[in-house]
């Protein structure tokens, strides 16, 4: 059965953050340069080519909008993310909860709004305009105030209060933005009232993507945070969902559409919320996910999830209590099988709800490692030898914080007797979902990477794969690049995989991979990309083909008729000592031939002198012989670097043949020194 706290988090497509940060960037510079400056419409382009792009198999392209963070099919971006994050603020000054772009989409339209949101925010509250393929939603709720707590700071810019109390402010103004016209706005919301704006306003996907993206907020903010404010967060969440309508429950489940987006909220509000919500948010994911639970495990779960809510409040250990029976709830729901349980999981459920209660009433200091440095529980767990969850979960926080770079020194010199504590760290730290933080952090901290990289399994190099194909930076690409060129595992076949990425330059670097590999899958064929538009993926297809003996001759020819410079250049560095005479001539033709330019002509120069033919050696004759004097001696043609190569190769290839000794005698007694040293005996 699958272990919960092992389900890897959701995280946003390439092709999502690509057109997220091509519109931060479209943004930043609508903000930078005036109309008509030469700047912009490449940037609007790059926006629409990838809209376009996404809206193929959609309608609309709609994301919702919050303080540092967007909301996008239920996923929100990294908060540290800094081009999203400068997106966020951004549009989150101008008090919008989402922006949605329609199929049919024009360049005109993207850079009205874009030239909209890069003025400065109407402080008179006059709404942004719309576009029949682009509209802005705003929030316009400035003063809200929550049931039974102090009201929160004005306004959305004012930077004060705790992130709990922000987020729940968020969700209160998203749900009921749509009443902006009626609601009051120092009418304090309690969460039935924004329960029921929910339950009204559903259909719209742009509304649905800022509600989802603010309850996935919430829940992991309940999972991994503590105190006053949090329990406050809990409380009104908790009663939230106890209030929805068990449809629209659905709905906010559904919104995602990705089993491992449900599985995280799902598994974030059982550890966060009160048990009887969070038994709600289980019955609506296995709603969704078409799966059923058998009613007498629900029976059994609503009694426990009652007993643990009604004690909670009067008992010091009930907390941890409800805390252990959630985790049983995660756990058991995690793969969706409940069908028929196993008698032996309900007693199992029971002892670990009973362990619970008594562990509550330990300090609270040997329950777990909330509110210490996760790093110092790492060197902990090293000093006494003992691991467990406890420290997986300390290597996952760590890793979340960017501390990776401190765990990876504490691993490279352990202490004595630690070996098996290092290996439990360093098995961790090279989980697909920990390489997931590390890599798309920036700038990429390569040391820590190249410290993990001999304990990686190949599911780990296949995220570095991922992370090459997304990286924003040719410098971060060549360096993910040369590292995966290293691998000790064979990676061809998901290099193979990725090879149909849209854009060429992912398309090159795995390329540059299976030449480097020397390999491909078997029954692959490279015709897609020997025979590409784009010559850039043409040569690199040839070079692999170069590594396969079977492919060889096949590439050379390929590449020796083909119209690109750096192509053909390929085929004829790949030529030895020998080939058909067909190919000797094409060299000859290239060497002759005043289409190609003067490098290429130099290199066809150099093979003619290695291979050693009579075709070969009448073209260099050619090349070189410029006529004879009024006292007929041999005369050369005048100096280029390409009469240079042609001397070396005389020399190099037929030094003592009769007509290229006449030349070579010429070059010999010629007063240019360059002349006389390419003229040397046994010159290649």
């Amino acid at each position: 059965m699958t272990d919960p706290s092992k389900v890897e988090r959701p995280k946003l497509s390439t092709e999502l953050t690509e057109y997220l940060v091509s519109l931060s960037v479209a943004l930043q510079r609508h903000a930078m340069y005036p109309n008509g400056h030469p700047s912009l419409a490449p940037a609007v382009d790059a926006v629409l080519r990838r809209a376009n792009r996404l809206l193929e198999d959609r309608p609309s392209l709609a994301f919702g909008v919050a303080r540092r963070q967007l909301i996008v099919e239920g996923v929100t971006t990294d908060p540290e993310h800094p081009v999203l994050r400068r997106l966020a603020e951004e549009l989150h000054r101008h008090h919008l909860g989402a922006v949605s772009i329609n199929r049919n989409v024009q360049a005109e339209e993207l850079s009205e709004a874009l030239r909209a949101l890069a003025s400065e925010p109407e402080r008179a509250g006059s709404l942004l305009p719309d576009w029949p393929h682009v509209r802005l939603h705003p929030l316009t709720f400035d003063g809200l105030a929550l049931v039974g707590d102090a009201p929160l700071a004005q306004g959305s810019g004012s930077g004060k209060g705790t992130l709990s109390a922000e987020l729940w402010v968020g969700l209160a103004r998203a749900a009921i933005s749509a009443d902006a016209a009626t609601a009051s706005d120092d009418v304090p919301l309690d969460p039935s009232e924004v329960a029921q704006s929910i339950d009204e306003h559903h259909g719209a996907e742009a509304y649905d993507q800022v509600i989802v993206g603010y309850m996935t907020q919430i829940a992991r903010e309940l999972r991994t945070s503590s105190g006053a404010e949090t329990e406050a967060l809990r409380r009104r969440a908790s009663r939230l969902v106890k209030d929805l309508r068990p449809d629209t429950l659905k709905r906010i489940l559904d919104m995602g559409g990705d089993i491992g987006q449900r599985v995280a909220f799902v598994l974030d509000s059982a550890r966060g919320m009160m048990a009887e919500a969070a038994l709600d948010v289980v019955k609506a994911a296995a709603a969704a996910c078409g799966q059923t639970i058998s009613h007498s495990l629900l029976r059994m779960l609503s009694k426990l999830a009652a007993h643990t809510d009604d004690v909670s409040a009067t008992g010091a250990g009930q907390p941890m209590a409800g805390e252990g029976l959630r985790d049983q709830v995660g756990r058991l729901l995690s793969d969706w099988t409940l069908e028929d349980p196993n008698p032996e999981n309900y007693r199992q459920l029971l002892q670990q709800f009973a362990i619970a209660a008594r562990n509550a009433q330990r300090p609270a200091g040997e329950r777990s490692f909330e509110g210490h440095d996760p790093v110092r529980v790492i060197q902990m767990s090293l000093e006494s030898g003992v691991s467990g969850p406890v420290l997986d979960r300390a290597v996952d926080e760590a890793v979340a914080l960017g501390q990776t770079a401190m765990v990876a020194a504490l691993v490279q010199a352990p202490p004595s007797g630690a070996e098996a504590v290092t290996q439990a760290v360093l098995s961790r730290l090279v989980l697909p979902s920990n390489l997931v933080v590390l890599l798309t952090s920036e700038p990429l901290d390569i040391e820590s990477l190249d410290a993990l990289l001999p304990h990686m399994t190949p599911k780990g190099y296949e995220v570095v794969l991922d992370a090459l194909a997304s990286a924003e930076t040719r410098t971060t690409r060549r360096k993910l690049l040369d590292r995966l060129a290293k691998a000790p595992c064979d990676l061809s076949a998901a290099v193979v995989t990725r090879l149909h990425d849209d854009r060429w330059y992912v398309q090159r670097n795995m390329l540059v991979l299976l030449e480097r590999y020397g390999r491909v899958p078997e029954n692959m064929s490279l015709a897609e990309w020997t025979s590409h538009p784009d010559p850039r993926l043409r040569s690199e297809a040839i070079r692999v083909q170069l590594t396969l003996p079977a492919e060889r001759d096949t590439a050379i020819r390929t590449a020796l008729w083909d119209t690109d410079p750096r192509t053909v250049r390929v085929g004829l560095g790949a030529l030895g000592q020998g080939c058909a005479p067909e190919l000797v001539s094409r060299v000859v033709e290239i060497a002759v031939s005043r289409v190609f330019d003067e490098e290429i002509r130099m290199t066809a120069v150099a093979v003619l002198g290695r291979l050693r033919d009579s075709a070969g050696l009448d073209a260099l004759l050619h090349l070189a012989d410029g006529g004879r004097t009024l006292f007929g001696r041999q005369r050369l043609t005048s100096k280029t670097p390409l009469l240079v190569g042609v001397i070396k190769s005389l020399a190099g290839g037929w030094p003592t043949e009769k007509r290229a000794a006449a030349i070579l005698a010429a070059a010999a007694a010629s007063s240019d020194t360059e002349l006389i040293e390419a003229a040397r005996p046994g010159r290649r």
